[in-house]
């Protein structure tokens, strides 16, 4: 099925060039319509009856023509913002490359973000003081089967719900999987007259449900609580704020498509090797505690996830993947903005990596004031915390002159505070920033007076993961290195500076080392490392019994550093028996002295010899020895028929 493109100027407030962008994308377009979605709307359906898939350069109507796809009975359009993004704006006239290639982008076919079913059935409990819990308890317990957590002595009037005292200890889980960690719990008595009464207190238990409403007013029981799914928390002195939660908790109750945002590949992950802690970027960033120790792993409670991104934008090792979109289809849709703008005769672009809420802002910029510049292509995404350092380089190695990532008020920064100042380390300051602009008018004002660098004359197209990615682009943006590129403290790129004075080539660290960077020869004592493969997850440095090796963080670019390199070696000793090489010979000598003559196992010559030998001559020489320590008992004597014969003759 081919696609068309419907394109309308909007009652003449936008200048297009159907032939230009029809050629730079390879899309039919239609003719000019005006008022698309008002006078022309007949039209409108003829095009969704054709057998084409129409895609509509409209962003604002898109409600509009999915209705009336949906009340034809056929496929749902697709659309494309191009009035706000580009032809509202003060160079809308030189706009026609940018809207080529946000045409080119809307038609790139995008991959689904994998997902599983929440149930929630409408358990719900209620946590707070009785004043404000039991009010908001008798709106909900008609649609929802409530329970109040009372935090103080007042008790219900009535049993429409259930009631209980208790400490929390902690609060776990998200919608339909909450779980309740409870002490001195106090269940209500309803026997007897007068007012209920509290059962005797009881220790350890705990309690499942569906939603959770947090009237305490004081700290969240969860972190992250606006991420939390289910969780739903209000000042209990805002009344307004109290009755918008029966809204919202009735809303809670069915099954519910949670996205799995991540993906974990635990054979990848350098937390932990031997019980030595190594990288804890995820654990230390993630903002609703989804992540936690497993060994020499992490693990991912997909239902606690929010989907920030920031673990995979900080995970060394590639182990943890962003899937909500994978960084192979942000990269294919970078590289068609570029390739296409190129193609329709723009030069130099920049990218403007946003969110819903930079989209807003984008569109209120456009209606009111500049709008955006024609050479700032816009780029949305779900969220941009999990927009790291590989990403940035890869947009300026496809051929954008600057990357530009928006912030929001809700954005998580601390990943993102880390990941600018990485890439910058790697490409330049001048063509990677962070905006924090919450003006639509001040970010339009900003974008037209930004000093533009030059772009890379000839743009590549990296691919692989974020490591593959990070290099090849890196290589594309620094062609002549002289030297390896010195990072910020804590970068996942690096070498290991090894003390050969100090080092014993016990090889711990190989046998630790999770991406084998480290490496040993089994031919001689040496240590090897190859740069490219390390983590800089500092497991290394931990369990150097000598305190030995040191993290350097740089990159280099050069071939050296995709080979093993020899960082300590020494000569092997040779044993005194049959000469075979065993280990170091340094560390040989320096037993000899400490022990020979000295220890009580080795007090003699004969016994001090045994030290330089391998292990197959020490084992024959203690076997011939005269305390030989693998010698058993005597052999008992064969007993034979004059034995018994004898023993008769005595009785």
């Amino acid at each position: 099925m081919t696609s068309k493109l419907v394109l309308c100027d909007c009652e003449g407030t936008q200048a297009l060039n159907a032939d230009r962008i029809s050629s730079a994308c390879g899309v039919e377009c239609s003719k000019l319509h005006t008022a698309f979605c008002t006078h022309e709307l007949g039209l409108a359906a003829e095009l969704l009856r054709a057998d084409d898939q129409v895609v509509i350069a409209c962003g604002q109507e898109s409600a509009t023509f999915s209705e009336l796809a949906e009340e034809l009975g056929v496929e749902q359009p697709g659309f494309v913002d191009l009035r706000d993004r580009a032809g509202w704006s003060e160079e809308g006239a030189d706009a026609t490359a940018k809207m080529a290639a946000l045409v080119a982008e809307a038609l790139l076919p995008q991959p689904i973000t994998p997902s599983i079913d929440v149930i929630s059935e409408g358990t719900c409990c209620i946590i707070g003081s009785g004043e404000v819990a039991y009010p908001l308890a008798e709106q909900l317990s008609d649609i929802l089967a409530v329970t109040v957590l009372v935090t103080d002595d007042t008790k219900p009037q009535g049993r429409a719900f259930d009631v209980a005292r208790a400490t929390v200890r902690r609060l776990s889980g998200a919608l339909g999987g909450f779980v309740w960690y409870l002490d001195q719990v106090q269940q209500l008595e309803p026997g007897g007259r007068g007012e209920f009464g509290w059962s005797t207190p009881r220790d350890g238990a705990t309690s499942r449900c569906d939603i959770v409403v947090d009237l305490t007013g004081g700290m969240p029981l969860v972190s992250a609580p606006d991420k939390h799914e289910g969780y739903l928390r209000a000042d209990p002195r805002d009344t307004l704020a109290v009755a918008r939660l029966a809204f919202d908790a009735a809303q809670l109750v069915g099954t519910f498509e949670k996205p799995l945002y991540v993906r974990l590949d635990e054979t990848l992950c350098a937390h932990s090797r031997a019980e030595q802690t190594g990288c804890t970027n995820c654990l230390d960033i993630c903002p609703t505690g989804a992540i936690t120790p497993a060994g020499d792993h992490v693990a991912i409670d997909p239902m606690i996830c929010a989907g920030c991104g920031e673990c995979s934008a900080l995970c060394p090792s590639t182990a943890i993947t962003y899937e909500d979109p994978p960084v192979s289809a942000v990269l294919a849709r970078m590289h068609i903005l570029a390739r296409t703008y190129r193609r329709a005769g723009g030069q130099a672009p920049r990218l403007l990596v946003h969110d819903a809420h930079g989209a807003q802002m984008i569109r209120l910029a456009a209606r009111f004031g500049r709008g955006l510049p024609a050479d700032v292509i816009p780029l949305e995404l779900n969220v941009v915390s999990g927009f790291g350092h590989a990403e940035m380089l890869a947009g300026l190695a496809h051929g954008f002159a600057r990357v530009d990532v928006l912030m929001s008020p809700k954005t998580e920064r601390d990943a993102l505070d880390q990941e600018i100042m990485l890439a910058q380390a790697i490409a330049s300051k001048d063509s990677l920033s962070l905006i924090d602009e919450a003006d639509p008018d001040a970010l339009a004002d900003l974008l037209y007076t930004q000093d533009i660098p030059q772009p890379l004359t000839d743009p590549v197209l990296p691919l692989g993961n974020r490591r593959q990615i990070t290099r090849l682009a890196a290589q594309a943006l620094n062609p002549e290195p002289e030297a390896p590129l010195p990072l910020p403290e804590g970068a996942p790129y690096g070498a290991v500076a090894v003390n050969t004075d100090a080092c014993t080539l016990c090889l711990s660290c190989v046998s630790l080392c999770p991406s084998g960077a480290l490496i040993d020869n089994p031919d001689k004592p040496q240590l090897n490392f190859q740069q490219d493969a390390c983590l800089q997850c500092g497991i290394c440095r931990t369990i150097c019994p000598e305190q030995a090796i040191a993290l350097v963080p740089q990159l280099d670019l050069s071939d050296r550093a995709l080979s093993q390199q020899v960082v300590n070696e020494e000569e092997p000793f040779e044993c005194i028996e049959c000469g075979a090489a065993f280990g170091v010979r340094s560390t040989v000598e320096r037993i000899m002295e400490k022990l020979s003559g000295t220890h009580p196992m080795f007090a003699t010559s004969d016994q001090a010899r045994m030290i330089q030998m391998c292990d197959d001559c020490r084992v024959n020489a203690q076997f011939h020895s005269n305390d030989n320590p693998f010698q058993g008992a005597p052999k008992p004597r064969v007993v034979t028929t004059d034995d018994y014969f004898s023993k008769r003759k005595d009785h």
